[in-house]
């Protein structure tokens, strides 16, 4: 029976047909779940961008949304590739980041900025995902030798970090602070309409006697 190191070294030198075969599996299992998620994504981001306060980010949304579809015209691409049938799997952790999502829009206001803080976290949170899931596929496509697929996930990871980075950008440069600004204000209101009335002090108690 080989060692583990032996079996390593037959698997990176392409020995390893069981090796290559479960991971092949693997590989095409993730596609076929991370094809899924894409789909739901930008079926989400349609409902994120309408619900949506500023300008500002529903633009940012519906660019992020067309990208999403350019990433899963990849994904078919790469079935294509392989020989594959194009099919979607399932994503429980994007279902629910998408009944997050839902929720979120649920329980703010209505053209409130503390609603888009609300939503830039709720988009980042499927970025992670498609981060995390791309990345492993891009490492299996090396590994498994498809070095045309390669390519074509390793531009919708980039295009992901980017997205992320981009969203933290328009976070940080104008909506937590405003939100923050729009919480104090509420806060303020709130004091204001609430404050109890003063009673005058007179000898002898409240009726002065």
């Amino acid at each position: 029976m080989a060692t583990f190191g032996e079996r390593i070294a037959n698997f990176i030198n392409g020995n390893d047909e069981l090796t290559h075969e479960g991971l092949h599996g693997l590989f095409v299992t993730e596609l076929q779940n991370i094809y899924y998620a894409g789909k739901k994504v930008a079926d989400a981001l349609g409902d994120q961008t309408e619900a949506a306060t500023t300008d500002e980010v529903k633009q940012a949304f519906r660019q992020h949304q067309q990208e999403v579809r350019n990433q899963t015209s990849r994904l078919e691409q790469v079935f294509q590739i392989l020989g594959l049938d194009v099919k979607e799997g399932s994503c429980a952790a994007i279902d629910g980041l998408d009944d997050d999502a839902q929720a979120l829009i649920s329980v703010t206001e209505s053209g409130s900025l503390t609603r888009d803080a609300g939503l830039i976290i709720a988009v980042q949170k499927t970025e992670h995902h498609g981060i995390a899931t791309y990345g492993s596929l891009v490492t299996f496509a090396k590994v498994l030798g498809y070095s045309q697929s390669v390519a074509l996930l390793h531009q919708s990871l980039d295009e992901k970090k980017n997205t992320d980075h981009l969203l933290t950008q328009l976070a940080e440069s104008f909506i937590n602070d405003r939100a923050e600004l729009e919480t104090e204000e509420y806060d303020e209101v709130k004091r204001n309409t609430y404050r109890p009335l003063a009673v005058e002090a007179t000898a002898g108690g409240t009726l002065g006697i």
